[in-house]
C-alpha cells in the first residue's frame, strides 16, 4: 500500500520503519516541531533499539522515504492510508493538515488516528476529510525502549472502528504482524480512544497505590516484598505493575494521565482518585531525598551524592517528567552536590538543565560517579548497575548508604557489605 506517516513521535518513526519494512512504499512526513534532521540527530531515535537500523534500511531498499525540511507530501501520490501520529498539543496541526492533504489522498483513503487525542476527534478529524473517507482510531500502545518489538509482535492492537470497509484495509495494512494470533480487538472509535486512557490510568493507579503501601510498610517496620507477593499471588491482583518506586514519568504515560483528567473534567465529572494518581506521583518522586534527610537529620548541606539512572526507564534516552528532575530540585535546594551518571541520558540532561554548579555527568562507567560521595541513589533501574562491584562501592561512599529507588537490590546481602539499605518499603543495616 501507499502510506503517508505525519509526525514526530515515537509511534510515527515505528510504524514508518516497520511497515516499509514489510514492503508497503511508506512516506513519512515529520512534523515542522522536529523535522528529519532534528530526529536524525535526537538521543531516543538513536537509543530506541533496532528503529534507526530499520529506517535506514527502509530509505535503503527505497520503500521508506522521508521528506526533509521544508519538504511536503507529493500531491499526485494517491496515499491509500493517512498514519497520524501527533501529540496531544498538535491536535489543531492534525486537522489542518488532514484539510490541505485531500488532493494527496485517493478517493477510498483510510486514516489512522495512531495520536492521543480527546475523545471523539477521529470523528472530527474524519470530517475533515470529506469526500466519504474513513477515519479509524489505532491506540498507541508502543513502549520506549521496546517499541519495535511492541509494533511488529503486537499482542494486539485496539482498533476504534465503525466501519468493516476501513477495518479491512486497517487488517490489510498489519497483515504481516497479525500472523501469530489474532490480534485485533475492535471497538467503536470513542470507546478506543478512552479505552487507551483508561489503560494508563489504572496502571497508573496500581504503581501509586503500592507506592502507598511502601511508605505504610516503612512505617511499620515491615518489608514491602513479603507483601508485593502475597498480592501478585493473588489472581483478582496479579503482578503486574505492583513494583513500588520512587515515581513514574515518561512524555506519554504521564501525559495521558493529564489527558484523561481533562477528559474527566470537560465531561463534568471531576476525578478524585485521578487527582490523588497524580500527587502521590509527584510525592513519591522525592522518596530519595526524604529518606536521605531522615538518616543525616537534615544536616545535608555540603554534602555529595552519587545518583544512578537518569532516563524515566531504562532502554530510553528520555527525561521527561522523570523523577530524577524532582529529586535534583530537591537535593540543590540543601545544598548537595550531585554526581549522576546515566548510559543513555545524559545528553538530554545538559540540554534541559545547563551548567549547574552543583551536577557532574558522566557516562562511562558508573562507579566513576562513586568517587567522594557520601552515598548513592539508584533512580533508574539499568541492568548495568544490578550487579555492582560491592567492596568497591562499601569502600566508595564515605556515608556507607544505598537508597534504593527501584527495590532492585537484596536488602540482606547490601548490609552485609557494611552498607545501610534504604528501599521503598525496605531497609537494612551492617
Amino acid at each position: 500500500m501507499r502510506v503517508l506517516v505525519h509526525g514526530s513521535e515515537l509511534a510515527a518513526a515505528t510504524a514508518a520503519a516497520a511497515l516499509a519494512w514489510v514492503g508497503h512504499r511508506v512516506v513519512w512526513w515529520p512534523h515542522a516541531s522536529a523535522d528529519r534532521d532534528a530526529l536524525t540527530a535526537s538521543g531516543w531515535v538513536n537509543r530506541e533499539p533496532q528503529l534507526m537500523a530499520r529506517l535506514e534500511e527502509g530509505r535503503a531498499q527505497g520503500h521508506l522515504r522521508v521528506l526533509g525540511p521544508g519538504e511536503a507530501p507529493d500531491g499526485d501520490a494517491a496515499f491509500e492510508v493517512l498514519w497520524l501520529a501527533l501529540s496531544p498539543e498538535q491536535r489543531e496541526d492534525a486537522g489542518h493538515a488532514v484539510s490541505g492533504l485531500s488532493a494527496c489522498l485517493a478517493a477510498d483513503a483510510v486514516l489512522v488516528n495512531n495520536s492521543t487525542f480527546p475523545v471523539g476527534e477521529t470523528e472530527r478529524l474524519a470530517e475533515r476529510l470529506g469526500n466519504g473517507r474513513r477515519a479509524v482510531a489505532l491506540a498507541d500502545l508502543l513502549e520506549e525502549g521496546r517499541a519495535w518489538e511492541a509494533f511488529t509482535r503486537p499482542g494486539r492492537w485496539l482498533l476504534g472502528c465503525d466501519d468493516a470497509a476501513a477495518e479491512r484495509r486497517v487488517r490489510e495494512l498489519l497483515r504481516a504482524f497479525n500472523r501469530r494470533q489474532e490480534v485485533f480487538q475492535r471497538m467503536p472509535r470513542r470507546a478506543a480512544e478512552l479505552t487507551k486512557l483508561a489503560i494508563n490510568g489504572m496502571l497508573a493507579t496500581r504503581i501509586s497505590y503500592m507506592n502507598e503501601i511502601a511508605g505504610l510498610a516503612d512505617t511499620l517496620g515491615v518489608d514491602v516484598e513479603h507483601v508485593r507477593r502475597g498480592m501478585g499471588a493473588d489472581t483478582r491482583i496479579g503482578y503486574e505493575y505492583l513494583y513500588p518506586g520512587c515515581g513514574f514519568g515518561g512524555p506519554s504515560f504521564s501525559r495521558d494521565l493529564m489527558r484523561l483528567a481533562d477528559v474527566q473534567s470537560a465531561s463534568g465529572r471531576h476525578s478524585a482518585l485521578l487527582d490523588q494518581v497524580l500527587d502521590i506521583n509527584e510525592q513519591k518522586k522525592e522518596t530519595l531525598f526524604r529518606k536521605l534527610w531522615a538518616h543525616y537529620h537534615g544536616r545535608l548541606e555540603g554534602r555529595t551524592v552519587a545518583i544512578w539512572g537518569a532516563a524515566f526507564k531504562p532502554g530510553t534516552a528520555r527525561i521527561d517528567h522523570a523523577p530524577v528532575l524532582t529529586l535534583l530540585r530537591a537535593l540543590w535546594a540543601q545544598g548537595v552536590r550531585v554526581r549522576l551518571h546515566d548510559p543513555a541520558a545524559v545528553p538530554a540532561l545538559r540540554e534541559r538543565l545547563g551548567d549547574h554548579p552543583l551536577l557532574e555527568l558522566f557516562e562511562g562507567d558508573p562507579d566513576q560517579a562513586l568517587e567522594g560521595a557520601d552515598a548513592l541513589m539508584l533512580v533508574t533501574e539499568w541492568k548495568a548497575y544490578w550487579n555492582p562491584d560491592w567492596p568497591r562501592l562499601a569502600s566508595a561512599l564515605a556515608g556507607r548508604l544505598l537508597l534504593d529507588g527501584r527495590n532492585i537490590y537484596d536488602p540482606a546481602h547490601v548490609a552485609g557489605m557494611g552498607l545501610h539499605y534504604r528501599g521503598i518499603g525496605r531497609r537494612a543495616d551492617p
